[in-house]
């Protein structure tokens, strides 16, 4: 009887848990995470990177992006069980600064980023890196 409440009880506690609502929108919500190039051209050409973005996980590395002015790098991801989920970036801005930064943070951004579409936008700017929870007001996250 002992073997069994120490296998049964820890099983339907979890087995519960999987089925209250707020744990859905935890574990099965897709993230979308989206990161713009919005710093000035100064003596760039137009269409030509200004920026290198490279971004990953402890388990997952999204790769290496060169971006020029005005592109978005965008990847989703989902939180996992124990609530860890972590993607940083690192930001190169050809020949003035480099950066880095936690562009998801499963504790810091399950809520604010379901505000506008599951996403947690980020605005890479002259002045630093920026974050909004609506796409209309920005915050200076990350200063260079």
């Amino acid at each position: 009887m002992g073997i069994l409440k120490s296998v049964a009880l820890p099983f339907l506690l979890v087995f519960s848990l999987l089925h209250l609502p707020f744990s859905e929108s935890i574990w099965f919500t897709n993230y979308h995470i989206h990161v713009r190039n919005d710093l000035p051209l100064f003596n760039s050409p137009p269409n030509q990177p200004n920026l290198f973005l490279h971004c990953k996980s402890k388990k997952r590395d999204i790769g290496e992006k060169p971006m020029a002015k005005g592109q978005d790098y965008t990847w989703d991801t989902k939180i996992n069980f124990f609530r860890s989920t972590l993607f940083f970036c690192n930001a190169r801005w050809v020949g003035h600064k480099s950066r880095r930064f936690d562009a998801f943070i499963a504790g810091r951004d399950e809520e604010q980023c379901l505000e506008y579409h599951i996403s947690c936008m980020w605005s890479v700017r002259a002045n630093g890196i920026y974050f909004s929870r609506n796409n209309a007001t920005w915050f200076n996250q990350y200063p260079w």
